[in-house]
Formats: structure tokens, C-alpha cells, sequence
């Protein structure tokens, strides 16, 4: 399976900016062997998936409600994304969890809005600091996975270490060879057979100096991209990293 390069670009972008980062990385996409994903803000998901529109890009939101409508102010649904031209959506991405106390039966509830609506999700999971130093992150992990996957859930896991997000700092390669590792057991024992075919993303300050090694760990099917997916020459250092790419 090929791998998958997902760009995160949080809260950042204005149109104009944004369009020019989509078109970058659209312009220098034919022939890169994976696949690629850009998550803009919701405000200018509309422009970018119409700039990208027949291109090898796909668009993805950045979080959805759990329902369709209704009174949530300042909410958005998978229905709108959907609507706007995204294709995919990032769940329980740890700065929802942390910052907006999302729990695991919250993000279940978002997948399951996600996929009646037409969207694939990226469901994220991954242990804090103090839960790695106490030698808890695979009980971590392996809770979230139980808890946010449906059993019918047919999307793709990133692995993202909250301790190395946007720090600069990463796992080890083994470090990642082991949680990946058992990531997979845990789909499998989850989710049966088709746990072997879900494509598990690392997440967690990837860049170009180091996308090689860790595309290269067995189990790493892509990477969820923060920082360096808002400079194009870097996003596509990393996908010309993957394999084959």
C-alpha cells in the first residue's frame, strides 16, 4: 500500500497564502510514489479543494461535530466539510483531546459522523510525557484504539507522540518500530482482518532530515505532517522520502 503524506496546517492560512501552498504542492505532485493530503482551516477549504480540483491532492478537514446541524455555534459538521470539498478529517488529534477535553467516546462518535458522511477519517492516538517516563504508553495507546475505533472502522490511525509534537524532539526509530508494531497487533485484535490493512501514520515533528528513516520502519504507513506541511519544499521532501518516492 502507498504510503500517505498528510499536511496538518492548524490553524494557519489566510486564502491567499493558502492557495499558494496547495498550488505549490499540487505543481510538483505527479509522479511522487504516495499518496498526498492537505488539511486546511475550515475557512479555506472551499478555495484550496477548487484549486486542487483534478489534481493528485486530496483535501481533508482538521475535526467534525457529531451531528449533521443543529445549535452548536461555532461548530462544523462532516456534512459541511463534505460540502466544501474535503474528502478526509483528523480526529482526537491530541490538541483536541488536551485542549478541548476530548475523550475517546467523543472521537468515536465524530468517526461515525465522519464516515456517514462520506469523509475517511484520521484518527490520532498517542501518550504524554509522564504516561511514556511511567512505561504506559502502549497502555495508553492501546486504550484510545479500543475506545475511539468503531468496530466497523475502516479509516487510517495516526501515532503521534504528544511529547514530540512541534518540539523538534522525536521517538527513536525502535521507539517507533515498537509502538507501530503494536498498534497493528491492536487493530488486528480490535478489529479482526481488517486491522492489517489500516495504514498507520507517525506523527510528530517530521521533517525532511528525518522523514527517510522513520518512512523507512516497518508498520509506518505515511506521516501526519504539522510544522513543515506549511512550507511546501519541506512537505515534499518528506513525501520524496517515502517508499519508492
Amino acid at each position: 500500500m502507498r504510503q500517505l503524506i498528510a499536511g496538518n496546517w492548524k490553524m494557519n492560512g489566510l486564502v491567499a497564502d493558502s492557495l499558494s501552498l496547495a498550488r505549490a504542492v499540487a505543481d510538483a505532485a505527479p509522479g511522487l510514489a504516495c499518496d498526498l493530503l492537505v488539511c486546511p482551516p475550515a475557512t479555506v477549504i472551499r478555495p484550496v479543494a477548487e484549486a486542487l480540483a483534478g489534481s493528485v491532492v486530496a483535501v481533508g478537514g482538521q475535526d467534525c461535530h457529531t451531528h449533521a446541524n443543529g445549535a452548536h455555534t461555532g461548530d462544523v459538521s462532516a456534512a459541511m466539510l463534505r460540502d466544501a470539498g474535503a474528502a478526509w478529517v483528523i480526529l482526537g488529534h491530541s490538541e483536541r483531546r488536551t485542549d478541548h477535553g476530548e475523550t475517546d467516546t467523543l472521537v468515536r462518535a465524530k468517526v461515525a459522523a465522519a464516515v456517514g458522511a462520506g469523509l475517511t477519517p484520521i484518527v490520532c492516538v498517542g501518550e504524554l510525557e509522564a504516561e511514556r517516563l511511567a512505561g504506559r504508553e502502549q497502555e495508553v495507546v492501546g486504550r484510545q484504539i479500543r475506545g475511539s475505533l468503531p468496530e466497523d472502522f475502516a479509516g487510517v490511525v495516526a501515532y503521534e507522540p504528544v511529547w514530540a509534537i512541534g518540539t523538534g524532539r522525536t521517538p527513536t526509530e525502535a521507539d517507533v518500530a515498537a509502538m507501530h508494531g503494536f498498534i497493528r497487533a491492536e487493530l488486528v485484535a480490535h478489529l479482526g482482518e481488517r486491522g492489517q490493512s489500516v495504514r498507520i501514520l507517525y506523527g510528530g515533528s517530521v521533517k525532511p532530515s528525518n522523514a527517510a528513516a522513520l518512512m523507512a520502519v516497518p508498520e509506518v504507513g505515511g506521516a501526519l505532517v504539522g510544522g513543515a506541511s506549511l512550507v511546501a519544499a519541506d512537505f515534499l521532501a518528506i513525501a520524496r522520502a517515502t517508499h519508492g518516492g
